[in-house]
């Protein structure tokens, strides 16, 4: 599965980094290094959206850092 959180300007300020640091912390603690590829890419040209693209196998959304842990278990977790 690819995920990939954007890292574009307007996404850093709404939070990117936090985003990739959570994911890395749930793919470790749930032990799908190996079935979840992580990525990082600029700007994906959806800066209108309320929180940062990521697209987990080209599926866009848009997510808050808070909503980090859900967004893992039902989109990733879920798909597994």
């Amino acid at each position: 599965m690819k995920v990939t959180i954007c890292i574009g300007s307007a996404c850093h300020l709404k939070g990117s980094r936090e985003i990739i640091k959570e994911m890395q912390e749930l793919v470790a603690a749930n032990g799908v290094k190996d079935k979840v590829d992580l990525n990082g890419a600029f700007c994906s040209g959806n800066c209108v959206k309320e929180g940062v693209c990521v697209t987990v196998d080209g599926t866009l959304h848009s997510l808050k850092p808070e909503d980090c842990g859900e967004f893992f278990n039902k989109e990733i977790l879920g798909r597994l």
